[in-house]
């Protein structure tokens, strides 16, 4: 009776050990997901994560996101992140600035800036088709920081657009902020043209 009793016990003890066993030998989710990915999604997964950082600690948002406010005053309103100046908001002409050493004024959703260089808005980031980036390739956007004119070749990029400084972003740098942008809701929103200094419209009437 006594051996009978202590094979039971040392059978239940194997079962369990055997059964921990399977247990710790299966995959977590976590890793079973990861076998499931394929390296050029995680690659791609890796860059977006890599231009989300690199937008957010560039300070892209605070001026192509706008300001709205909030409980405790001015606050980004993600519901449009990243889609520059709202096509709504109609601006007044450029206020004269009063004396001091001041060089701009700016709207209050920090989206709109006017200076010597007339008005500037900032543009829409987001990947829409027809209003923001959602046509433009690598090479375009690229090309725009680089030389600091529109897709590589129009207008000059305004102020208060840092192009001196964004200039230097490695390729690797410039191909993850462009997969992260093209990751991002797109927001349809036609963001105004630039108007030009209010001295120069005057001496054209």
């Amino acid at each position: 009776m006594k051996s009978t009793h202590l094979a039971g016990v040392s059978f239940g003890a194997t079962v369990i050990a055997l059964s921990g066993f399977a247990w710790l030998a299966q995959p977590k989710p976590a890793e079973a997901a990861g076998a499931e990915a394929k390296p050029g999604q995680v690659a791609a997964a890796d860059k977006i994560a890599r231009g989300k950082y690199l937008v957010t600690i560039a300070a892209c948002n605070d001026c192509h996101t706008p300001l709205k406010m909030g409980p405790t005053g001015p606050e980004p309103d993600m519901t449009r992140m990243l889609s520059g100046h709202p096509e709504m908001m109609e601006l007044p002409p450029a206020p004269t600035l009063p004396p001091g050493p001041w060089l701009v004024s700016v709207a209050a959703t920090n989206t709109a800036w006017s200076g010597p260089w007339g008005v500037s808005y900032t543009a829409n980031l987001t990947p829409d088709p027809e209003t923001g980036l959602g046509k433009w390739t690598l090479r375009d956007f690229t090309a725009t920081i680089r030389s600091g004119r529109h897709m590589g070749r129009g207008r000059a990029i305004l102020p208060p657009m840092p192009i001196p400084m964004y200039k230097n972003f490695t390729d690797e740098d410039m191909e993850a902020v462009f997969s992260y942008l093209q990751s991002i809701p797109a927001v349809k929103n036609r963001v105004p043209e630039p108007l030009p200094p209010v001295a120069a419209t005057a001496s054209t009437q």
